[in-house]
């Protein structure tokens, strides 16, 4: 059996990894020429991130520390007469990114559904359950605007390459735009379907303290997250492994309907760039240049 590689998108680029092979290309704005690193991998808690459903969350800090790290590469290859953000800003914009996104997702729908007193007195699964609704409907909604910005839109065009390039990869086929075009934008191992799992077993997991005060729910989303983590990966795993039984698919659908708004189909010189990201994660590079990495 072929081992899984994975993706994300970067700015005007894709990063692919192969196990602890990770690189990264990106075509340079000023000449389109495609620039190519490799990027070394930085695991942390390596012994935990072995142990089910404790490697979740390890492997989800593990996964945004290589996304950041990633993104400002990219950025660095496809524009270098632009100023760059150094560690420090790097961290703060990482920090910044963390405490919206719990707030946004995770704390504005708790207390919004904690406005309406039926609610909150009533029974705890239907408080959960709206919360987590009025939750997956905030997701769609930011999805759906930030998805119609022209800079976000190309990101998300490069998203597409990834996972055609991944699923030509993943069906043997010889690495070519042409064999990659035909395949779909929409895969289920995305970080978009993760986001959908999370949410919601988010809701499974939350229904579990109840309905208390306010406070004691604000608590408890917070201390939780970790659990909602790890539950949802290996949910993911799960569904990777076994996407041919109908019955994953079948539950699967939402992830990839919701993947419709984070990727988009790509151009063929976007494709060239995932192939190259590609090609270099897995050392079959045909003119492998000097080696090129991030320090």
């Amino acid at each position: 059996m072929k081992p899984p590689v994975g993706g994300q998108a970067v700015i005007e680029g894709v990063m692919m990894q192969n196990g602890e092979r990770i690189a990264l290309a990106v075509r340079r704005q000023s000449d389109g020429e495609i620039r190519v690193r490799s990027i070394p991998a930085r695991t942390r808690f390596k012994r935990l991130g072995k142990i089910p459903f404790l490697r979740g969350t390890f492997r989800l800090y593990d996964m945004l520390s290589l996304g950041i790290r990633a993104l400002n590469l990219s950025a660095q290859l496809a524009f270098p007469e632009d100023e760059q953000l150094g560690r420090t800003g790097s961290f703060f914009t990482f920090a910044i990114a963390i405490v919206f996104a719990i707030g946004v997702f995770i704390l504005a729908p708790l207390y919004a559904t904690n406005a309406f007193e039926s609610l909150r007195t009533g029974n705890a699964i239907v408080f959960n359950l709206v919360e987590g609704l009025i939750r997956l409907t905030v997701l769609f909604l930011y999805l759906l605007v930030i998805s119609r910005m022209k800079d976000i839109r190309r990101v998300f065009q490069y998203h597409g390459a990834e996972h055609k390039v991944v699923y030509t990869y993943e069906a043997d086929e010889e690495l070519t735009v042409e064999n990659a075009r035909k395949h779909t934008r929409l895969h289920p191992r995305c970080g978009t379907a993760f986001l959908m799992i999370v949410f919601v077993i988010a809701i499974l997991v939350f229904s579990l303290v109840g309905n208390p005060v306010i406070w004691l729910k604000t608590l408890s989303r917070l201390a939780l997250l970790p659990v909602v983590a790890g539950i949802s990966y290996e949910a993911l795993r799960f569904s990777g492994r076994t996407f041919d039984r109908w019955w994953v698919r079948l539950l699967a659908q939402p992830g990839l309907w919701l993947q419709r708004l984070t990727t988009a189909e790509p151009t063929d010189d976007m494709i060239e760039v995932a192939i190259a990201s590609l090609k270099r994660a897995l050392g079959t590079e045909t003119q492998a240049p000097a080696a090129e990495t991030e320090s």
